[in-house]
């Protein structure tokens, strides 16, 4: 009897310990890094929107898959740039960038923000905003 409630205990245990080395599944995910300039009469009024961004704005984001969404400024040198990062994690990216440009309150937003943006020449050559930047390191 004492030998079969200390297997039991020991196998418990086993299971125990298996479940805690177990990784959970970890969706696909895709980092994208983006660059803009920004005009520093804006700044104050960019930030302002993104302080308390529309709610359709980002609901909008996460059903379309996009998450860990951040903008940062910096100044270099005279001029302002903002660096976007984000996760998406959806199995369609081209869907889901349509969906959100065809968003009508995602279409009011940039009417916003487009203007207090300066993109670079890249972008310009493309009718385009944001530059996509290249990720050189990820440490997970």
């Amino acid at each position: 009897m004492r030998s079969i409630l200390l297997l039991a205990i020991i196998l418990f245990n086993s299971c125990a310990d298996q479940k805690k080395v177990d990784k959970p599944i970890e969706k696909n995910i895709v980092r994208y890094g983006m660059v803009t300039g920004l005009k520093p009469d804006k700044i104050e009024y960019y930030n302002q929107l993104h302080a308390e961004p529309w709610p359709s704005i980002t609901n909008l984001l996460t059903s379309c898959n996009i998450g860990n969404y951040s903008i940062f400024l910096q100044k270099i040198k005279e001029e302002y740039y903002l660096f976007s990062y984000f996760e998406y994690s959806g199995v369609d990216y081209d869907a889901d960038m349509k969906k959100i440009a065809a968003d009508t309150s995602m279409q009011r937003w940039w009417k916003e923000t487009d203007p207090c943006q300066l993109p670079l020449e890249e972008a310009l050559a493309k009718h385009q905003i944001w530059t996509p930047m290249q990720q050189v390191f990820f440490l997970k």
